[in-house]
């Protein structure tokens, strides 16, 4: 679809209320947008609208709107707050339950109850169906859950006293969602969520194309900690940044939220007509290492793992942080050395042992190499994604290329793949390897305490899913999670991330901010810490 044609679709707002839905959602079952609606603008992609089918940013941006949550982050103080529960919960004397008590009368979009029993199906449905693209891997301290009535449920945790179990509850794998409408054993298709209505958010959807549009109106049942303060939001989704760029540039948008190149935001901050609004750090772009594909990998006819792990290290020795930084993405993102971000205890620029105080470091990637008996240069496919990571993602992977290849030891075969098919392909389940020896990830945290960047990547069942396991490592990060001492845990931080500079199953290379251009006529874009842009806030002048 040419700019032209973008701008008209995004133009015509009345038509973004009345789309038909993938697969059968009703046609024209949203009221034309009014001076009150909130025309919002993406490039980010859903994957699937049931919690259980999906840890990506994109689909997230869209659950966080209809689905209510224990606890959430309140706007006003960034503190995590009572969503539908009642108050900030307790612990057992022994530290191994966790009682949240729900508001009373609770109801969903369409008229069901919402109790306990929601709550329970909620997470164990979750576990149940484990889908390799869905958010289980957060839920591993839990070990039952239990509801005594209707407004009470029990959590038993496998971690005494664990501080990241209300994060846990405000994460994507923290969604309640309705058990007469949701399958228990399989993920529910959006016609199915759609038109029963099974939302009780703030919002609820009245149509849905995928990857299209999306018109929201405000959910009259929602008693939560986010009141709605517009008449309802519709979402565009383009095809690329420009598109994006131009929709907010001429006001056919009022709020362009992921992805918008670096250019494109040095160049809006220009605009007198919009405003860039910048949230708190947080997000990481990072390689990942399949163990089965990579060279040397575990499925490979010449498998050895010393091998393989001397690819990985000369890999680290070679990559040009502050070429990323400064020529791609114009310092929006800055260089990473640590597993864990700058800001949030246990930060160590463990990864700069690769280096040479920062820089590359060709000298050493070679000896690694010659060390292990590697031949040179290393054959090495590298995938990347263009839509989903921003349209900078090519400029970054074709740096990195030239960076892997410039001394020789290196022969990179480079290839992107569109966002829905690449987050399948890259996993390894029990049926596949996988397809990519070598990829990109990004990481957007649910919840902001340095145990989101370990738990979701070096846990036993994590989101990677690529192929690599730690028992010590494993371990070490269940017992981080329950200590209370904060000087203890952050010195356990530290030790996890040095086995993990030599284990290197991904490789954290660059830390950015979020950010968000709007209308000068909007008010109310809150970045939260978390990455949660909750459209509730957001209003018109």
């Amino acid at each position: 679809m040419n700019a032209k044609k973008i701008i008209a679709a995004a133009a015509a707002a009345a038509a973004l209320a009345s789309v038909s839905a993938c697969g059968g959602v009703k046609e024209g079952v949203a009221d034309a947008a009014d001076e009150n609606t909130v025309l919002v603008g993406t490039t980010d992609k859903v994957t699937s609208l049931d919690p259980a089918g999906s840890y990506d940013n994109g689909s997230y941006a869209v659950q966080i709107q209809v689905f209510p949550f224990l606890y959430a982050q309140d706007y006003n103080t960034s503190e995590l707050s009572p969503d539908i529960a009642t108050d900030d919960g307790t612990w057992s004397d022994d530290g191994k339950q966790f009682t949240v008590k729900i508001k009373e009368g609770l109801k969903f979009a369409n008229g069901h109850t919402l109790d306990s029993k929601d709550v329970k199906f909620s997470y164990d449905r979750i576990n149940t169906i484990n889908d390799p693209n869905g958010p289980s891997s957060l839920l591993a301290n839990i070990d039952s859950i239990e509801t005594p009535d209707e407004t009470t449920v029990v959590f038993n945790s496998r971690v005494p006293f664990d501080v990241t179990l209300k994060q846990v509850m405000s994460s994507p794998a923290g969604p309640i969602v309705d058990d007469e409408v949701f399958d228990a054993d399989k993920v529910t298709d959006a016609d199915t969520i759609v038109n029963g209505k099974a939302f009780a958010g703030p919002y609820q959807i009245d149509s849905f194309k995928l990857n299209e549009a999306v018109s929201y109106s405000k959910n009259a049942n929602y008693q939560g900690l986010t009141p709605v303060k517009n008449s309802g939001v519709q979402v565009k989704y383009f095809a690329d940044a420009s598109n994006l760029k131009m929709a907010v540039e001429q006001g056919q948008v009022d709020v362009a939220y992921r992805s918008l190149s670096p250019t494109d935001i040095e160049d809006l901050g220009k605009n007198s007509k919009v405003k860039v609004v910048k949230g708190p750090g947080g997000e990481v772009r990072m390689l990942a290492f399949n163990f089965k594909l990579q060279p040397y990998g575990e499925s490979q006819k010449d498998a050895d793992a010393a091998k393989a792990k001397a690819v990985r290290q000369a890999v680290a020795s070679l990559i040009d942080r502050d070429e990323l930084s400064e020529k791609v993405y114009k310092g929006t993102y800055t260089p990473l050395y640590s597993f864990i971000p700058d800001g949030l205890a246990g930060h160590e620029d463990t990864l700069k042992a690769y280096t040479k105080d920062g820089k590359p470091d060709a000298a050493k990637a070679k000896k690694t190499l010659e060390d292990a008996g590697v031949s040179t240069p290393v054959d090495l496919k590298l995938q990347y994604n263009g839509d989903h990571y921003g349209s900078s993602s090519a400029d970054e992977y074709a740096a990195i290329k030239s960076q892997l290849e410039s001394d020789g030891l290196f022969k990179v075969d480079l290839q992107q793949t569109e966002w829905t098919q690449y987050n399948k392909e890259r996993v390894v389940t029990d049926d596949s390897d996988g397809s990519y020896p070598v990829y990109q990830l990004g990481w957007f945290p649910d919840y902001s305490d340095p145990d989101n960047y370990l738990s979701p990547f070096f846990r036993d069942g994590n989101f990677v899913n690529n192929g690599y396991a730690n028992k010590a490592v494993n371990d070490a990060i269940v017992a981080q999670a329950g200590e209370k001492d904060e000087a203890k845990r952050e010195q356990m931080l530290k030790d996890i991330q040095k086995t993990e500079t030599d284990d290197l199953s991904t490789l954290p290379m660059l830390q950015g901010n979020q950010v968000a251009v709007t209308g000068d006529n909007i008010s109310g874009v809150v970045l939260d810490p978390s990455f949660r842009f909750r459209y509730a806030s957001v209003v018109k002048s």
